[in-house]
């Protein structure tokens, strides 16, 4: 399987640590991003997990149109340009249409797909040329051997460097289930592969006019995903999910992630030796 770098963190390969995705759903403002990262940096720095941070600078796919969607994609890079330099993290964050991907490209060390737009080939070529690490949310709607395709549009298009997450998939109304077998069968394509133990457990459109959430479960997703050997884990945290602007109901409390990192660390390191 391919290995991939993000400024100094190698992604993939046989053995490597899991490396952490992490950071609130959307950039509420400066002083609450600064907080979260800090935090991050923080935790990942005493327990030695590679950190990327993630936070959007605009959620274009909210559920109502009053949904609060962040600050814009001026502001919001900059603001992630400040917190890649203030605390030396790599960070990511999504776009959504082809006009975007250049000035994301300045700031952005991965360039993160929605999973609604996963096949959008303008999109995919558009970030595949910017040379940047791409990563690929699975479609709720896709089989994982379905994602053959747009690895092959990002691949075709200069660029083989790419990072597959699995988001769940679509079961019934208002509900997601995780194949933790699309983990394996998407490593075959030779990417690294990431479990998205938060996005899992969402529940769209589940509340009426906005998604829902069973933010109680991505611990267990979490401790899933590592034990079936992912290279990554993303998991969107906030100190006060209650209080969130936008997905709150599957955020993982930001008082809780420690102690999950030191389970995940020991359950990584007995898959890791077993690869």
């Amino acid at each position: 399987m391919k290995t991939i770098q993000v400024g100094d963190i190698a992604m993939g390969g046989r053995g490597r640590p899991f490396v952490l995705i992490a950071g609130p759903c959307v950039i509420e403002n400066r002083t609450q991003v600064r907080k979260i990262a800090g935090s991050l940096k923080e935790i990942t720095g005493r327990l030695k997990v590679p950190l990327i941070f993630k936070a959007s600078y605009d959620k274009a796919n909210r559920t109502s149109l009053s949904s609060f969607r962040g600050v814009g994609i001026k502001d919001g890079l900059q603001i992630l340009g400040e917190i890649k330099k203030e605390f030396g993290v790599p960070v990511t964050s999504d776009v959504h249409c082809v006009r975007e991907v250049a000035a994301a490209a300045r700031v952005l060390d991965v360039i993160q797909i929605p999973a609604f737009l996963c096949r959008q080939t303008d999109l995919l070529v558009a970030a595949a040329r910017t040379g940047r690490v791409v990563n690929i949310k699975k479609g709720q709607f896709l089989a994982p051997w379905d994602m053959a395709a747009p690895v092959n549009k990002v691949k075709k298009s200069g660029n083989g460097r790419i990072l597959l997450t699995d988001r769940g998939s679509s079961f019934g109304y208002n509900t997601l289930v995780t194949d933790f077998r699309s983990l394996a069968i998407m490593r075959s394509l030779g990417c690294p592969v990431c479990l998205d133990a938060s996005h899992s457990v969402q529940q769209p459109g589940g509340m009426g006019t906005v998604s829902g959430g069973k933010s109680e479960f991505i611990p267990l997703l979490a401790r899933c995903g590592i034990a079936a050997g992912c290279d990554a884990l993303f998991m969107e945290v906030h100190y006060n999910p209650a209080k969130a602007l936008s997905d709150g109901p599957n955020m993982l409390p930001l008082d809780r992630l420690e102690d999950l990192l030191v389970e995940l660390i020991a359950i990584d390191s007995i898959v890791k030796r077993s690869m």
